[in-house]
């Protein structure tokens, strides 16, 4: 009896140790993918007034630099220095809001040498970017027909003129910010290294990603598996809204939907969580991540900053008002997620396609013959 106590109190802090192994692998993805793009998203941002063309820059701008936060604070910044148009900026902030599901089909790429949990973790990795597109699918061309977004946003955000900003740290980036910084510091000392630092820190993250997930699942479903997969499934399956608020206010804190959403990738590989368990943590995260947005724009006491922050809420709020309470409409990023999954296990190769076909080349693509023509 105590040698099983004392074997799953080791194996619990090797889940510990290995999840902030996973996260700081997020941290220097997220870090050398900034290294390789900010200047050009932001650059990409400023060349068109197209509302079509703004969507897939969002896409393709917010895929280069993984992180929405990254693109909406260009874009707040943008606005409130008269840069780009608010009307502009929406379309761009609707792509960036399906850019940044990137970094869930990334991650369940760690799990591509193992078949099964590959087919599951695709599937929970391309739950959010489906429910996003389909978001998009709605809302802009309503926006476009009414600018019903905006006119909310401009409402909302005259309630909230003369209030300062608000800045918290994220725990999590609290906690994984000394070994980020100590790696890049060690890897810029090394001079044939210094002009390549992004690229090593890229290839030190994968490093990191597919070892962590791998002793993730592994030690997780020896602990867990039966207890974990019967709570997390029936709690979470049974009372939806109280998931959506709990993801909502762990996200608003940690600053990031991309590392909650990547925080449960490893539990449905593992089999403990199912993707309609996860569906309600996404919205929650979604919404959760807009606060980081919200919180930058009112530093800049700037009214359209503000407004464009609050259409980055709204986005992500209505889409979840439109699509959540109706289950016909609810079934279908589920039922392409789990689709994909299935072709994914069958063909490894259509996860890889599909990332880079609809993050990648069609953005590329519309915004070439955009410039062209």
């Amino acid at each position: 009896m105590f040698k099983t106590k004392y074997q799953n109190c080791c194996k619990l802090f090797l889940v510990i140790g290995f999840v902030y192994l996973f996260l700081v692998s997020i941290g220097l993805m997220s870090t050398a993918f900034k290294g390789f793009g900010s200047e050009f998203a932001e650059n990409l941002i400023q060349t068109t007034s197209n509302p079509f063309i703004g969507l897939f820059i969002g896409i393709l701008a917010t895929s280069i630099v993984q992180s929405s936060s990254t693109t909406t604070s260009i874009i707040i910044g943008m606005v409130g220095g008269g840069v780009i148009t608010m009307t502009n900026a929406i379309p761009i902030i609707m792509g960036a809001n399906i850019g940044t599901t990137v970094t869930g089909i990334l991650v369940s790429l760690g799990h591509i040498g193992r078949r099964e949990e590959f087919r599951r973790a695709v599937s929970g990795g391309t739950l959010d970017g489906f429910f996003k597109i389909m978001c998009v699918c709605i809302l802009f061309p309503i926006e476009l027909a009414t600018g019903v977004l905006g006119k909310m946003a401009v409402w909302i955000s005259s309630m909230f003129v003369n209030i300062g900003g608000i800045k918290f740290t994220s725990p999590i980036k609290l906690a994984t910010k000394p070994l980020i910084r100590f790696m890049q510091s060690m890897i810029m000392k090394v001079e044939f290294l210094q002009n390549i630092v992004n690229v090593v820190l890229l290839i030190v993250s994968l490093v990191f990603l597919f070892c962590s997930l791998y002793f993730i699942v592994k030690i997780m479903r020896s602990l867990v598996v039966k207890r974990a997969e019967i709570i997390l499934n029936n709690v979470i399956g049974k009372y939806g809204i109280l998931a959506i608020f709990v993801s909502l206010l762990f996200t608003a804190v940690i600053q990031s939907s991309s590392i909650t959403v990547a925080l449960m990738i490893p539990l449905i590989a593992a089999g403990i969580l199912t993707v309609e368990t996860m569906y309600p943590i996404v919205m929650g995260a979604n919404i959760g991540t807009t606060v980081t947005a919200i919180l930058a724009s009112f530093a800049t006491g700037n009214i359209a900053a503000v407004t464009t922050a609050f259409v980055h809420f709204l986005f992500n709020t209505v889409g979840l008002l439109i699509i959540y309470p109706l289950k016909p409409l609810r079934r279908i990023p589920v039922f392409l997620a789990k689709n994909l999954g299935n072709l994914a296990f069958k063909k490894r190769r259509y996860a890889i396609i599909y990332t880079l076909i609809v993050f990648f080349i069609i953005p590329v693509m519309f915004i070439l013959i955009s410039q062209l023509f």
